[in-house]
């Protein structure tokens, strides 16, 4: 009997992509026969720099990855505010595949109130990365395998420290890849004209 193909799909805020998004899909890259990629406008989250931004960093990141690993792939048509429409726009791309939508150990406790979340987890295996300061909770688990989950924490997972949020408080260059700074620079990003633009 054929293995069926495992997809991992992973929709980001990325706002803008570090290098913790990196060390997730360098995690992911050898365990899924295909990773796909793409930023999203997060309906929890006001004031996100335009998405046409986000695409082409993460653009520049994936290009990074993909020199070791060219499984994987900028997926941006999948982008949607509502991650069960991502994972029916996904079913049409891989109809015969297992799809494995990936979050972060920090959406774990808000997960049980997203868009028809138990469609959601009908539709996919879940893959768990931790994320530092957001420890995997028992409850948080019980919970989404009380609505259906099947699920997966990456325990050996390691990521770096750093978030976007991080960035965009402190301008903390170091958590991101040097062609990601330039693009901020190039366009002007993250500053405090640009946040106060309509």
């Amino acid at each position: 009997m054929e293995l069926m193909a495992q997809v991992a799909l992973f929709g980001t805020s990325a706002d803008p992509p570090t290098t913790g998004h990196r060390a997730i899909v360098e995690w992911l890259a050898p365990r899924f026969d295909e990773v796909a990629i793409w930023a999203a406008d997060n309906p929890f989250k006001l004031g996100q720099t335009p998405l046409v931004h986000r695409q082409a960093m993460l653009a520049l990141l994936l290009e990074s990855v993909r020199q070791q690993y060219s499984n994987v792939q900028l997926c941006p048509h999948l982008s949607d505010g509502r991650s069960l429409h991502s994972v029916h726009l996904a079913q049409q791309d891989w109809p015969r595949a297992q799809l494995v939508l990936v979050v972060g150990s920090d959406v774990l406790h808000s997960l049980p109130t997203w868009y028809r979340i138990e469609a959601l987890l009908k539709a996919v295996h879940l893959q768990i990365v931790p994320r530092p300061g957001f420890p995997v909770s028992g409850a948080d688990l019980n919970t989404l395998k009380t609505l259906g989950a099947n699920l997966t924490v990456a325990a050996d997972f390691v990521g770096p420290d750093v978030s976007s949020t991080e960035y965009r408080q402190k301008k903390a260059e170091d958590v991101m890849i040097p062609a990601i700074a330039s693009y901020i620079h190039q366009h002007n990003l993250y500053t405090p004209a640009q946040k106060s633009a309509p």
